[in-house]
């Protein structure tokens, strides 16, 4: 155990010794379920977008940090090809499934998805089915990642079973392939997204964000570079409580309005793929093109087909004009932010964050009144430079650059204010920006 407390400490630094209890407690539930012996152990990392929302499938500019809440996996290889899942809480109903190319998905919302698409995905990359293992998911408050908050635990999920499948099959992955592999996995939990949240759980450096242009290039490579967090602040995490159901389809209406740009604008610009195409085209040339609202049999009947996106019917009202122009902003504002970290202007980066939100909350309409009040008690206290919603709204966190020493202050105000504007008890915490996903150590149980 003392080897595995060093390891800890690479990862999570001061907070290896709260973690070292959540390790025993998970070696400890894996050994009572599935008996003595060696036990592999991964994890990934939930993750914080400082700036760039719903830009990613756009193939547009993201600045994510990983946090240091993760999913652990344990597992064992079985030679059976058989996997078995388990999870320390109760509420996660034991799951098992055999691995093949094509394996039959679990109702809608099981979490056992999570799994299942990974291994779906690397058993047709390999040609050959994938170990099964036997497995289980340590996600838990306080150090798992929360669910349901933006901060990407089903992502976090997806890339600790590929990682994890991936060592059993002796596959050594690259970064952008393996991003790529877990984002098609989740395509069969039914999610339409792109592919921010993998690579940051794949890449993450400790103290870093991460710029990643999610356009490849030719050869199917990304861009990225890691980019120092700025000295004398930290980076807060504000987890408003609220959890809305069913935001899938709200998503992918979101995919689909901006789906309907690009083909809109295609009559005029026959090239374009993405909105990332037009990004230097003047916006006032742009709106001109694209409607303010516009229903999905509409688009239908001028000839503009959306592609596959489940969950969108016929008559969702997609704003068009809104939700293309939060795109085309939010990728200047990504840009202008590196520029502004480059140059240490914090007023200035702080000053973007504040756009970013008011764009999400205005035109792409994914904040809700919680996470308005957050931002607003945010701003209130002197010093910090910007707060903003994170992840995909509807509920979920906020975040917010604040000065070092006041971070106490800044939590005490916080709590209260949204206490007393809300009813809501704030979940509020320092991003300690951690490492990418990987087997963290081989232990005996």
């Amino acid at each position: 155990m003392g080897q595995l407390l060093g390891v800890l400490a690479e990862i999570y630094g001061g907070g290896a010794g709260g973690q070292m209890a959540r390790y025993r407690v998970a070696l400890d539930g894996f050994r009572v379920r599935y008996g003595p012996g060696p036990v592999h152990i991964f994890r990934a990392p939930g993750r914080v977008n400082l700036i760039g929302e719903h830009t990613d499938y756009n193939h547009g500019y993201v600045l994510p940090v990983a946090l240091d809440r993760d999913v652990l996996l344990l597992a064992r290889p079985r030679a059976d090809g058989e996997v078995w899942l388990a999870n320390v809480e109760s509420d996660f109903t034991p799951r098992g499934f055999a691995v093949s190319d094509a394996i039959p998905a679990a109702p809608a919302g099981d979490w056992s998805n999570y799994a299942r698409g990974p291994a779906q995905e690397l058993t047709r990359l390999l040609g050959t089915p994938v170990a099964g293992f036997d497995g289980l998911v340590s996600s838990a408050p306080p150090y798992g990642v929360p669910r349901g908050a933006g901060v990407s635990s089903s992502s976090a999920l997806t890339v600790a079973m590929a990682v994890a499948f991936a060592h059993f099959a002796g596959w050594r992955w690259q970064g952008a392939e393996m991003a790529r592999l877990c984002s098609d996995a989740e395509w069969y939990v039914g999610t339409r997204g792109g592919i921010m949240d993998q690579f940051i759980a794949l890449l993450a450096e400790r103290g870093h964000a991460l710029f990643l242009d999610c356009r490849p290039d030719a050869d199917g490579d990304f861009r990225t570079r890691s980019i120092p967090l700025p000295a004398g602040y930290r980076l807060l995490v504000m987890d408003s409580g609220v959890r809305h159901s069913n935001t899938r389809n709200k998503f992918n209406q979101r995919v689909a309005a901006c789906r309907a740009g690009v083909a809109l604008l295609r009559r005029e610009r026959p090239g374009i793929t993405h909105l990332r195409d037009v990004e230097n085209a003047d916006w006032s040339a742009l709106e001109e093109q694209l409607p303010e609202e516009v229903s999905v049999a509409s688009l239908r009947g001028q000839g503009v087909a959306l592609g596959d996106l489940p969950n969108v019917p016929d008559d969702a009202p997609l704003r068009v004009r809104a939700c293309c122009r939060h795109v085309w902003t939010e990728n200047r504002r990504v840009l202008a932010t590196i520029d502004a970290l480059d140059r240490g202007d914090i007023p200035r980066v702080g000053q973007l964050l504040n756009e970013a939100h008011t764009s999400a909350r205005d035109d792409y309409r994914i904040s809700t009144p919680e996470l308005d009040v957050l931002t607003g008690a945010a701003r209130q206290i002197d010093g910090v430079a910007g707060a903003r919603l994170t992840g995909a709204g509807w509920g979920g966190c906020v975040i917010a650059l604040v000065p070092d020493g006041q971070v106490e202050e800044f939590s005490t105000h916080v709590g209260r204010f949204y206490t007393r504007a809300t009813g809501r008890q704030a979940t509020i915490f320092p991003c300690q920006a951690g490492p990418g996903a990987g087997l963290v150590a081989v232990a005996e149980v």
